[in-house]
């Protein structure tokens, strides 16, 4: 009997099979929807971190125009750079943009807060690098102009906005207005082709 064991063998059991070999533990579902996930994370990151310099680097530049526009220009005669179609003079705007709305500063320095916290929250969704320059350039320009409703005489959410680009027969801007109308604009251009902010494309 032993014999003819030794020579047919004894039949493979589960049990038998696996004695002695460790069996390689298969990969959780979730950690192969993370190592999926992964490159769109960092995707992300990438696209905030577009955001965040294209929105310093417009605020550093309208903050650095603005205190060099108190600094040589106002109080003193206007400089033409293109004749009378383009000039540089120094006023204090309290209203919005473009000098409209005087009479509402406050609200729009609200306005201008609530911007910065609504494409702060965006920027979590964020996957898209147009979407990504183009809040950037909303969130400097908003920036530049709320640095100066709080800090600007007359006093504290009421200060009044340097503006200093005079073209002829247009209202006087600043940078900072420049970037918000820039950032504006392609946010219609990307929304009407149908790409949206967390990068997929619809169709209407």
């Amino acid at each position: 009997m032993a014999e003819a064991e030794r020579i047919i063998g004894t039949p493979d059991t589960p049990d038998a099979a696996g004695e002695g070999q460790e069996r390689p533990d298969a990969e959780p579902e979730q950690q192969e929807q993370e190592q999926e996930q992964a490159p769109e994370r960092t995707r992300g990151k990438r696209r905030v971190a577009v955001l965040f310099a294209v929105a310093l680097f417009a605020y550093l530049l309208d903050l650095g125009s603005k205190m060099l526009v108190v600094a040589k220009l106002e109080h003193h005669e206007p400089i033409e750079i293109i004749g009378d179609w383009l000039r540089f003079a120094a006023i204090r705007n309290a209203g919005a943009a473009f000098g409209f709305g005087e009479a509402f500063t406050i609200i729009f320095t609200v306005i201008a807060a609530a911007v910065i916290v609504v494409i702060a929250r965006l920027a979590r969704k964020l996957h898209s690098l147009p979407w990504a320059i183009a809040l950037g350039l909303l969130l400097g320009g908003a920036l530049g102009n709320l640095t100066d409703r709080i800090f600007r005489a007359p006093g504290v959410f009421e200060g009044a906005v340097v503006d200093f680009i005079a073209p002829k027969h247009f209202a006087v801007f600043n940078l900072a207005d420049s970037a918000i109308v820039c950032g504006g604009i392609l946010i219609v251009i990307l929304s009407f082709r149908g790409l949206d902010p967390d990068g997929t494309v619809h169709k209407d």
